[in-house]
Protein backbone atom coordinates (compact mmCIF):
# COMPACT_ATOMS: atom_id res chain seq x y z
CA UNK A 1 0.00 0.00 0.00
CA UNK A 2 1.29 3.82 -0.69
CA UNK A 3 2.50 5.70 2.18
CA UNK A 4 -0.33 7.79 3.55
CA UNK A 5 -0.57 11.90 3.38
CA UNK A 6 -0.01 13.38 6.89
CA UNK A 7 -3.05 13.37 8.51
CA UNK A 8 -4.31 16.16 11.24
CA UNK A 9 -6.11 13.66 13.88
CA UNK A 10 -8.90 15.03 15.93
CA UNK A 11 -8.04 17.89 18.97
CA UNK A 12 -9.56 14.93 21.20
CA UNK A 13 -8.16 11.58 20.89
CA UNK A 14 -11.52 9.89 20.15
CA UNK A 15 -12.78 12.52 18.11
CA UNK A 16 -14.41 11.89 14.64
CA UNK A 17 -13.14 14.64 12.47
CA UNK A 18 -10.39 14.02 10.52
CA UNK A 19 -8.38 16.40 7.14
CA UNK A 20 -5.41 15.77 5.17
CA UNK A 21 -4.15 17.71 2.37
CA UNK A 22 -2.90 15.79 -0.94
CA UNK A 23 0.42 16.64 -2.33
CA UNK A 24 -1.55 18.43 -5.17
CA UNK A 25 -3.36 20.92 -2.37
CA UNK A 26 -6.26 19.30 -2.01
CA UNK A 27 -7.99 19.35 1.21
CA UNK A 28 -9.65 16.40 2.34
CA UNK A 29 -12.23 15.55 5.65
CA UNK A 30 -13.12 11.81 6.79
CA UNK A 31 -15.61 12.16 9.56
CA UNK A 32 -17.33 9.84 11.47
CA UNK A 33 -20.62 9.36 13.19
CA UNK A 34 -21.92 7.79 15.54
CA UNK A 35 -26.13 6.99 14.52
CA UNK A 36 -28.44 8.03 17.36
CA UNK A 37 -30.49 5.33 18.09
CA UNK A 38 -27.27 2.85 17.85
CA UNK A 39 -24.20 4.54 19.21
CA UNK A 40 -22.36 1.15 18.40
CA UNK A 41 -23.09 1.88 14.65
CA UNK A 42 -21.00 4.21 13.05
CA UNK A 43 -21.51 6.39 9.86
CA UNK A 44 -18.18 7.26 7.34
CA UNK A 45 -18.50 10.37 5.27
CA UNK A 46 -15.26 11.71 3.41
CA UNK A 47 -14.68 14.06 0.75
CA UNK A 48 -13.12 17.14 -0.64
CA UNK A 49 -13.28 20.30 1.38
CA UNK A 50 -11.78 22.72 -0.65
CA UNK A 51 -13.66 26.20 -1.69
CA UNK A 52 -12.69 25.92 -5.31
CA UNK A 53 -15.18 22.72 -6.11
CA UNK A 54 -18.04 25.11 -4.61
CA UNK A 55 -18.90 22.60 -1.90
CA UNK A 56 -19.76 19.44 -3.85
CA UNK A 57 -17.59 17.06 -1.62
CA UNK A 58 -17.72 14.26 -3.44
CA UNK A 59 -16.13 15.67 -6.53
CA UNK A 60 -13.11 13.45 -8.82
CA UNK A 61 -11.03 15.95 -8.87
CA UNK A 62 -8.87 14.23 -11.16
CA UNK A 63 -5.43 14.52 -9.67
CA UNK A 64 -4.38 10.90 -10.33
CA UNK A 65 -3.77 10.49 -6.09
CA UNK A 66 -6.86 8.19 -5.72
CA UNK A 67 -4.93 5.35 -4.13
CA UNK A 68 -3.09 7.81 -1.96
CA UNK A 69 -5.69 9.04 -0.43
CA UNK A 70 -7.48 5.87 -0.37
CA UNK A 71 -4.60 4.58 1.86
CA UNK A 72 -4.47 7.59 3.69
CA UNK A 73 -8.32 7.41 4.68
CA UNK A 74 -7.51 3.49 5.51
CA UNK A 75 -4.94 4.54 8.07
CA UNK A 76 -7.60 7.08 9.72
CA UNK A 77 -10.01 3.80 9.66
CA UNK A 78 -7.50 1.97 11.34
CA UNK A 79 -6.84 4.49 14.19
CA UNK A 80 -10.41 4.92 14.72
CA UNK A 81 -11.09 1.45 15.20
CA UNK A 82 -8.72 1.80 17.31
CA UNK A 83 -9.87 4.65 19.49
CA UNK A 84 -13.47 3.25 19.27
CA UNK A 85 -13.19 -0.64 20.07
CA UNK A 86 -16.48 -1.42 21.33
CA UNK A 87 -18.51 -0.16 17.58
CA UNK A 88 -19.91 -3.14 15.79
CA UNK A 89 -21.20 -1.57 12.78
CA UNK A 90 -19.22 0.62 10.09
CA UNK A 91 -21.56 1.83 7.24
CA UNK A 92 -20.69 4.42 3.98
CA UNK A 93 -22.49 5.46 1.07
CA UNK A 94 -20.69 5.31 -2.34
CA UNK A 95 -21.22 8.71 -3.80
CA UNK A 96 -22.03 8.85 -7.61
CA UNK A 97 -19.86 10.51 -10.04
CA UNK A 98 -21.68 12.85 -12.58
CA UNK A 99 -21.52 9.90 -15.30
CA UNK A 100 -23.11 7.56 -13.02
CA UNK A 101 -26.77 6.11 -12.35
CA UNK A 102 -27.51 7.30 -8.94
CA UNK A 103 -29.15 4.21 -7.87
CA UNK A 104 -25.87 2.29 -7.69
CA UNK A 105 -22.37 4.19 -8.41
CA UNK A 106 -20.76 0.69 -8.90
CA UNK A 107 -17.52 2.44 -9.69
CA UNK A 108 -17.04 3.86 -6.57
CA UNK A 109 -17.89 1.42 -4.48
CA UNK A 110 -15.86 -0.64 -6.34
CA UNK A 111 -12.49 1.17 -5.57
CA UNK A 112 -14.23 1.66 -1.66
CA UNK A 113 -14.82 -2.51 -1.40
CA UNK A 114 -10.60 -2.66 -2.63
CA UNK A 115 -9.30 -1.82 0.37
CA UNK A 116 -11.84 -3.10 3.26
CA UNK A 117 -9.56 -6.24 3.78
CA UNK A 118 -6.60 -3.80 4.59
CA UNK A 119 -8.86 -2.23 7.35
CA UNK A 120 -11.45 -5.81 8.61
CA UNK A 121 -10.58 -9.23 9.27
CA UNK A 122 -12.86 -12.13 8.63
CA UNK A 123 -14.52 -11.35 11.75
CA UNK A 124 -16.50 -8.90 9.66
CA UNK A 125 -19.17 -9.16 7.13
CA UNK A 126 -20.19 -6.78 4.53
CA UNK A 127 -23.30 -6.49 3.22
CA UNK A 128 -24.15 -3.83 -0.04
CA UNK A 129 -27.42 -2.39 -0.19
CA UNK A 130 -27.88 -0.34 -3.14
CA UNK A 131 -25.48 2.66 -3.04
CA UNK A 132 -24.93 1.19 1.02
CA UNK A 133 -21.68 -0.63 2.23
CA UNK A 134 -22.37 -2.04 5.73
CA UNK A 135 -19.34 -3.75 7.35
CA UNK A 136 -20.96 -5.32 10.99
CA UNK A 137 -19.07 -7.92 13.66
CA UNK A 138 -20.83 -11.69 12.66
Amino acid sequence: MLKPFKINYPLIKTGGVYTFISDSGIDYEVRFARKKNNLLHATIAFGVINDEFDGEEYVMTNKHEAYKVMSTIVKIFINYKQEHPNINTFEFVGEPTADENAEFPKKRLTLYQRYLPEIFDKSWKQTVKGNRVIISIK
